[in-house]
């Protein structure tokens, strides 16, 4: 692989989940940002293990079956697969890291430091960050000298007001890791800057997807988001509670004799749209059985409802709402999860355009409304791209990171 010039770089962005690695190349310069490829290795540690990769116009380069024992293989099957297609060296890998805890509140260069303190962090978020740390773990293992930044999806909302932030908790375990910390905030990034001045008024956005999550902006800061402490709590999701009566957990502890590890499996991989239909947290398959099976139903209702409540939760926070904006898979995508969520949000000047809402226009508000309703396709690959690129340049330069 040959490397590219200073003035340019090859990105490489690096998404590691509990059974997949998801990754896309970017090349940045001063002119532009280019996407050169993406994929993902799905199915870790499965004999069914699927890899593949598109190029720069969406082109598939390759779409096969490979098992990959765990993340370090993963790791190598992403580079392997870049050099075959002649793509060259990245000049950094970026890193999503879903917590940051207290003390990261901008992308950092990732060296032994702050390894140890995201080693400390992974009580706040045991579903996610054991894999992320083991993708960090396999690029340092096979490239030592390849420069690695965390930029982390908590410190967008670092800036929300301290009682936004406050856990109602007795002031004796009142520390700088128990707060409310908000989650998605590479995505929420991406929209902001899309919206530019059009979202500096009383804004919603509306993250939905296996996860999901909403936050409050006002003049583009953020002032209050759905999820805490973790990524389990707010709306209802695929797999993950959402806001539940601790009262709950307290039952099944005593009465069914439910002990930590069952309970984290129970809220964040078992509950959720899957919990209420019994068939699945894939929101096309509900959708494709709704009419059919009430269980599928009943599911699609209970994400609705609660991401319709929250909606109106933020307002109440902004005191009203220009522009609600839908991200996301199933925010970008299924239309018929939309308007449900819209229905019953006319008091806030909310009303969908049937036909747009339909064909997932960029604006799906029915015109002459007080609440502009849009639908815009998040990129977190390219926000991961932007902070790697620049906190290389700036330890480069020497000056601090960004």
């Amino acid at each position: 692989m040959k490397r590219t010039g200073t003035t340019t770089g090859d990105i490489l962005c690096l998404n590691g989940g509990s059974s997949s690695l998801k990754f896309a190349l970017y090349r940045m310069s001063g002119d532009a940002e280019v996407r050169l490829a993406n994929g993902a290795v799905e199915r870790l540690g499965l004999p069914d293990g699927r890899f593949w990769l598109r190029g720069p116009e969406r082109d598939i380069l390759t779409d096969a079956s490979l098992e990959s024992r765990d993340h370090r293989d993963a790791v190598r099957q992403v580079f392997d697969a870049l050099d075959k297609h002649g793509v060259s060296t990245p000049a950094a890998v970026g890193h999503r890291l879903v917590h940051g805890g207290p003390d990261h509140a901008a992308p950092q260069r990732i060296d032994a430091a702050l390894l140890a303190a995201l080693r400390r962090l992974v009580p706040l978020a045991p579903l996610h960050l054991p894999s992320e740390l083991a993708v960090i773990d396999a690029v340092a293992d096979h490239f030592p000298d390849l420069p690695q930044v965390a930029c982390f999806d908590t410190a967008f909302h670092r800036s929300m007001p301290p009682l936004a932030q406050r856990l109602p908790l007795p002031r004796a375990l009142e520390s700088a890791e128990l707060r409310r910390y908000g989650f998605h905030g590479l995505s929420y990034e991406y929209i902001v800057g899309v919206l530019g001045a059009a979202g500096t008024g009383r804004t919603i956005i509306a993250h939905l997807g296996n996860g999901a999550s909403l936050v409050a902006l006002q003049e583009g800061h953020p002032v209050d988001t759905t999820m805490g402490l973790t990524p389990l709590g707010g709306v209802v999701m695929g797999t993950r509670t959402g806001d539940l009566d601790p009262g709950v957990l307290l039952y099944l502890m005593r009465e069914k004799g439910y002990d930590a590890r069952r309970l984290e499996r129970l809220v964040g991989t078992e509950s959720g749209l899957l919990g209420i239909s019994g068939i699945t947290s894939d929101m096309k398959t509900l959708l494709a059985r709704r009419a059919t099976d009430p269980r599928a139903a009943d599911a699609i209702a209970a994400f609705c409802y609660s991401v319709r409540k929250h909606i109106g939760a933020l307002a109440a926070v902004l005191g009203g709402v220009d522009m609600l904006v839908f991200t996301g898979g199933i925010g970008e995508r299924a239309a018929p999860i939309r308007w449900e969520i819209c229905q019953g949000l006319e008091h806030l000047g909310v009303q969908l355009d049937s036909r747009q809402n339909a064909g997932n226009a960029t604006t799906i508000s029915a015109p002459n409304r007080a609440c502009t309703v849009r639908v815009i396709p998040t990129n977190e690959d390219l926000m991961l791209a932007r902070h790697t690129w620049a906190t290389l340049r700036a330890f480069r330069e020497g000056s601090p990171s960004p």
